[in-house]
């Protein structure tokens, strides 16, 4: 006698949907981490040009390239600010699909345990079945002895 799990289909295809679950969560991430890049590479540039400034204007800066600098500062603030909202956006996908990567996660594991539970009772029976066979055949066996 083998043991048929009678939810294996519906395992399997919850499986399968924590798989695309993970699949796009792990994209939700890439996408997070490459917008959260860009903007740190933005900030960092528009520390290194604050600095760059400030020692040219120590040194000594003609008004047109202050006004360069300036714009282009204004410039990169925007795209900062427009990346801040990006990187917000990528954290709140990101956090959407681990949810349901979670509760995917979590149906997957209750199919596991009744499946885990029915295979104990499956032994249990089978032993239960091989002990009653056994009992029967020392019954035989003492009938015969006894004949």
């Amino acid at each position: 006698m083998n043991f048929t799990y009678k939810f294996q289909k519906t395992l399997s295809i919850k499986e399968t949907e924590k798989e695309r679950a993970l699949e796009s969560y792990q994209q939700s991430v890439k996408s997070f981490e490459e917008v959260a890049e860009k903007l740190y590479h933005s900030l960092k540039q528009k520390e290194d040009l604050e600095e760059s400034q400030l020692e040219k204007v120590n040194g000594g800066l003609n008004i047109q390239e202050l006004r360069h600098h300036q714009q282009f500062i204004q410039n990169l603030e925007k795209t900062i600010n427009h990346l801040q909202g990006l990187v917000l956006n990528a954290r709140q996908k990101m956090t959407e699909q681990e949810q349901f990567l979670l509760e995917k996660n979590i149906e997957v594991k209750k199919y596991e345990k009744i499946k885990e539970k029915q295979f104990s009772q499956f032994l249990e029976l089978m032993n239960a079945e091989e002990n009653r066979l056994m009992d029967d055949i020392s019954i035989q066996q003492f009938m015969n002895r006894g004949s």
